[in-house]
Protein backbone atom coordinates (compact mmCIF):
# COMPACT_ATOMS: atom_id res chain seq x y z
CA UNK A 1 0.00 0.00 0.00
CA UNK A 2 1.32 3.39 -0.62
CA UNK A 3 2.13 5.97 1.56
CA UNK A 4 -0.98 7.96 0.28
CA UNK A 5 -3.53 5.27 0.65
CA UNK A 6 -2.09 4.10 4.21
CA UNK A 7 -2.60 7.68 5.30
CA UNK A 8 -5.88 8.19 3.81
CA UNK A 9 -6.79 4.54 5.76
CA UNK A 10 -5.41 6.03 9.08
CA UNK A 11 -7.46 8.89 8.68
CA UNK A 12 -10.74 7.10 8.02
CA UNK A 13 -10.27 5.31 11.06
CA UNK A 14 -9.43 8.44 13.15
CA UNK A 15 -12.79 9.68 11.96
CA UNK A 16 -14.75 6.75 13.01
CA UNK A 17 -13.65 7.21 16.43
CA UNK A 18 -16.37 9.12 18.47
CA UNK A 19 -15.59 12.18 18.87
CA UNK A 20 -14.91 11.90 23.01
CA UNK A 21 -12.49 9.50 23.23
CA UNK A 22 -9.81 12.17 22.88
CA UNK A 23 -11.63 13.53 25.55
CA UNK A 24 -11.64 11.10 27.45
CA UNK A 25 -8.47 9.84 27.23
CA UNK A 26 -7.32 13.63 28.26
CA UNK A 27 -9.59 13.36 31.14
CA UNK A 28 -7.67 10.49 32.44
CA UNK A 29 -4.33 11.97 32.25
CA UNK A 30 -5.45 14.96 33.92
CA UNK A 31 -6.57 12.83 36.95
CA UNK A 32 -3.58 11.12 36.86
CA UNK A 33 -1.09 13.82 36.80
CA UNK A 34 -3.19 15.82 39.45
CA UNK A 35 -5.56 14.01 41.07
CA UNK A 36 -9.05 14.23 41.95
CA UNK A 37 -8.77 17.08 44.47
CA UNK A 38 -7.77 18.69 41.93
CA UNK A 39 -11.14 18.31 39.98
CA UNK A 40 -14.12 20.03 39.29
CA UNK A 41 -16.82 18.23 40.38
CA UNK A 42 -18.40 17.61 37.07
CA UNK A 43 -15.21 16.28 36.19
CA UNK A 44 -14.44 14.07 38.75
CA UNK A 45 -17.99 12.19 37.48
CA UNK A 46 -17.50 12.92 34.46
CA UNK A 47 -14.66 10.33 34.92
CA UNK A 48 -16.80 7.93 36.83
CA UNK A 49 -19.86 7.58 34.30
CA UNK A 50 -17.01 7.15 31.97
CA UNK A 51 -16.46 3.58 33.47
CA UNK A 52 -20.49 3.07 33.98
CA UNK A 53 -21.11 3.80 30.58
CA UNK A 54 -17.85 3.44 28.62
CA UNK A 55 -19.73 3.97 25.30
CA UNK A 56 -21.21 7.19 25.93
CA UNK A 57 -20.02 11.18 26.01
CA UNK A 58 -20.69 11.38 29.75
CA UNK A 59 -19.85 15.09 30.16
CA UNK A 60 -23.10 16.31 29.70
CA UNK A 61 -24.34 14.19 31.66
CA UNK A 62 -22.06 14.57 34.55
CA UNK A 63 -23.44 18.22 34.63
CA UNK A 64 -27.34 17.21 34.38
CA UNK A 65 -27.29 15.27 37.23
CA UNK A 66 -25.22 18.01 39.04
CA UNK A 67 -27.64 20.44 38.60
CA UNK A 68 -30.63 18.57 39.34
CA UNK A 69 -29.01 16.85 42.66
CA UNK A 70 -26.94 19.88 43.79
CA UNK A 71 -23.66 18.27 44.24
CA UNK A 72 -21.65 15.48 43.62
CA UNK A 73 -22.71 13.53 47.07
CA UNK A 74 -26.64 14.04 46.28
CA UNK A 75 -25.57 12.22 42.77
CA UNK A 76 -24.58 8.96 45.13
CA UNK A 77 -27.44 9.78 47.47
CA UNK A 78 -30.22 9.55 45.28
CA UNK A 79 -32.84 7.00 45.28
CA UNK A 80 -33.21 5.24 42.19
CA UNK A 81 -36.35 6.13 41.49
CA UNK A 82 -34.85 9.92 41.17
CA UNK A 83 -31.96 8.93 39.00
CA UNK A 84 -34.38 7.41 36.60
CA UNK A 85 -35.58 9.97 35.70
CA UNK A 86 -32.71 11.10 34.32
CA UNK A 87 -32.31 10.94 30.57
CA UNK A 88 -29.35 8.57 29.67
CA UNK A 89 -29.40 6.48 32.89
CA UNK A 90 -30.53 2.74 33.05
CA UNK A 91 -31.31 -0.16 35.74
CA UNK A 92 -27.82 -0.93 35.12
CA UNK A 93 -26.34 2.51 35.54
CA UNK A 94 -28.04 3.20 38.12
CA UNK A 95 -27.25 0.14 40.07
CA UNK A 96 -23.43 0.60 39.49
CA UNK A 97 -23.73 4.45 40.69
CA UNK A 98 -25.62 3.02 44.19
CA UNK A 99 -22.57 0.66 44.30
CA UNK A 100 -20.16 3.47 43.97
CA UNK A 101 -21.87 5.38 46.68
CA UNK A 102 -21.80 1.96 48.91
CA UNK A 103 -17.67 1.74 48.33
CA UNK A 104 -17.66 5.33 49.33
CA UNK A 105 -19.69 4.32 52.31
CA UNK A 106 -17.21 1.40 53.31
CA UNK A 107 -14.80 3.49 52.68
CA UNK A 108 -15.41 5.96 55.32
CA UNK A 109 -16.36 3.90 57.73
CA UNK A 110 -13.05 2.09 57.53
CA UNK A 111 -11.53 4.95 58.57
CA UNK A 112 -12.81 4.86 61.84
CA UNK A 113 -10.28 2.64 63.49
CA UNK A 114 -11.91 0.40 65.87
CA UNK A 115 -8.62 0.20 67.77
CA UNK A 116 -8.62 3.94 68.45
CA UNK A 117 -10.76 5.99 70.66
CA UNK A 118 -13.57 7.60 68.73
CA UNK A 119 -13.83 10.52 70.34
CA UNK A 120 -10.03 11.20 69.50
CA UNK A 121 -10.83 11.30 65.64
CA UNK A 122 -13.96 13.38 65.96
CA UNK A 123 -13.74 14.97 62.70
CA UNK A 124 -13.64 11.64 60.66
CA UNK A 125 -16.68 10.82 62.85
CA UNK A 126 -18.05 13.83 61.55
CA UNK A 127 -17.36 12.85 57.73
CA UNK A 128 -18.30 9.68 57.88
CA UNK A 129 -22.11 10.01 59.37
CA UNK A 130 -22.44 12.79 56.81
CA UNK A 131 -21.28 10.19 54.10
CA UNK A 132 -23.35 7.74 55.34
CA UNK A 133 -26.86 10.07 56.01
CA UNK A 134 -26.84 13.47 54.86
CA UNK A 135 -28.26 12.43 51.65
CA UNK A 136 -30.70 9.97 52.57
CA UNK A 137 -34.46 10.66 51.59
CA UNK A 138 -35.85 9.40 54.61
CA UNK A 139 -34.59 9.47 58.14
CA UNK A 140 -32.16 7.34 59.62
CA UNK A 141 -31.69 6.69 63.23
CA UNK A 142 -28.51 5.00 64.04
CA UNK A 143 -26.57 4.46 67.41
CA UNK A 144 -22.63 4.00 67.36
CA UNK A 145 -21.59 1.80 70.39
CA UNK A 146 -18.48 2.27 72.54
CA UNK A 147 -16.61 -0.04 75.19
CA UNK A 148 -14.91 1.29 78.03
CA UNK A 149 -12.34 3.03 75.92
CA UNK A 150 -14.54 4.53 73.42
CA UNK A 151 -13.48 2.16 70.69
CA UNK A 152 -16.31 1.27 68.12
CA UNK A 153 -18.15 -1.82 69.09
CA UNK A 154 -20.85 -1.77 66.63
CA UNK A 155 -22.25 0.81 64.23
CA UNK A 156 -25.97 0.13 63.80
CA UNK A 157 -29.13 1.85 62.07
CA UNK A 158 -31.83 1.02 64.84
CA UNK A 159 -35.20 2.79 62.56
CA UNK A 160 -36.01 4.38 59.16
CA UNK A 161 -38.70 6.88 59.16
CA UNK A 162 -40.43 9.00 56.62
CA UNK A 163 -38.78 12.32 55.25
CA UNK A 164 -39.31 14.44 58.78
CA UNK A 165 -39.99 11.39 61.45
CA UNK A 166 -38.34 8.25 62.42
CA UNK A 167 -40.05 6.41 65.74
CA UNK A 168 -37.30 6.09 68.16
CA UNK A 169 -37.71 3.65 71.60
CA UNK A 170 -35.44 4.17 74.26
CA UNK A 171 -35.47 1.03 76.38
CA UNK A 172 -34.90 -0.97 73.08
CA UNK A 173 -31.63 1.58 72.31
CA UNK A 174 -30.54 1.09 75.99
CA UNK A 175 -31.55 -3.87 75.63
CA UNK A 176 -29.08 -3.63 72.44
CA UNK A 177 -26.60 -1.56 74.42
CA UNK A 178 -26.65 -4.34 77.45
CA UNK A 179 -26.80 -6.95 74.85
CA UNK A 180 -22.81 -5.64 73.35
CA UNK A 181 -21.55 -4.84 76.55
CA UNK A 182 -21.05 -1.50 75.51
CA UNK A 183 -20.87 1.16 78.11
CA UNK A 184 -21.15 4.59 76.31
CA UNK A 185 -23.10 5.55 73.23
CA UNK A 186 -23.06 8.18 70.29
CA UNK A 187 -26.64 9.05 68.51
CA UNK A 188 -26.97 9.92 65.08
CA UNK A 189 -29.82 10.91 62.63
CA UNK A 190 -29.80 12.78 59.32
CA UNK A 191 -32.89 15.23 58.29
CA UNK A 192 -33.70 14.88 54.79
CA UNK A 193 -34.54 18.59 54.94
CA UNK A 194 -31.29 19.29 54.60
CA UNK A 195 -30.83 21.38 58.09
CA UNK A 196 -29.34 19.98 61.08
CA UNK A 197 -31.14 22.09 63.50
CA UNK A 198 -32.64 20.42 65.94
CA UNK A 199 -36.29 19.73 66.77
CA UNK A 200 -37.76 20.04 70.25
CA UNK A 201 -38.49 16.28 69.85
CA UNK A 202 -34.81 15.65 68.60
CA UNK A 203 -34.23 16.88 72.04
CA UNK A 204 -36.78 15.30 74.10
CA UNK A 205 -35.82 11.53 73.10
CA UNK A 206 -32.15 12.42 73.61
CA UNK A 207 -32.53 13.35 77.39
CA UNK A 208 -35.12 10.45 77.66
CA UNK A 209 -32.18 8.33 76.38
CA UNK A 210 -29.40 9.87 78.63
CA UNK A 211 -32.13 9.30 81.74
CA UNK A 212 -32.06 5.97 81.15
CA UNK A 213 -28.49 5.21 80.73
CA UNK A 214 -27.14 7.07 83.29
CA UNK A 215 -28.08 4.74 86.53
CA UNK A 216 -27.23 1.76 84.27
CA UNK A 217 -23.42 2.83 84.08
CA UNK A 218 -23.83 4.04 80.14
CA UNK A 219 -22.66 7.17 79.14
CA UNK A 220 -24.49 9.14 76.08
CA UNK A 221 -21.47 11.60 74.53
CA UNK A 222 -23.64 13.27 71.86
CA UNK A 223 -26.61 13.06 69.83
CA UNK A 224 -25.29 14.27 66.44
CA UNK A 225 -27.77 15.52 63.69
CA UNK A 226 -26.55 15.57 59.65
CA UNK A 227 -28.00 17.08 56.56
CA UNK A 228 -27.03 18.22 53.47
CA UNK A 229 -26.27 21.81 55.29
CA UNK A 230 -24.18 20.58 57.64
CA UNK A 231 -24.08 19.21 61.06
CA UNK A 232 -25.19 19.51 64.88
CA UNK A 233 -24.00 18.85 68.06
CA UNK A 234 -26.91 18.23 70.42
CA UNK A 235 -24.09 18.47 73.38
CA UNK A 236 -21.58 21.17 71.60
CA UNK A 237 -25.03 23.17 71.91
CA UNK A 238 -25.30 22.06 75.64
CA UNK A 239 -28.86 20.73 75.41
CA UNK A 240 -27.67 17.94 76.68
Amino acid sequence: MSDSGKDKKDGLAEAAKPHYVGHRERARDRFNAVGGEALADYELLELLLHIILPQRDTKQLAKELLSHFGSFSGVLGASPNRLAEIKGLGATSITHLKVMQAVAQRYGRDQIDAEKPILSSWSQLIDYCRSQMAYEMVEQFRVLFLDKKNRLIADEVQQVGTVDHTPVYPREVIRRTLELSATALILVHNHPSGDPTPSAADVRMTKEIADIAKPMGIALHDHIIVGRNGHASLRGLKLI
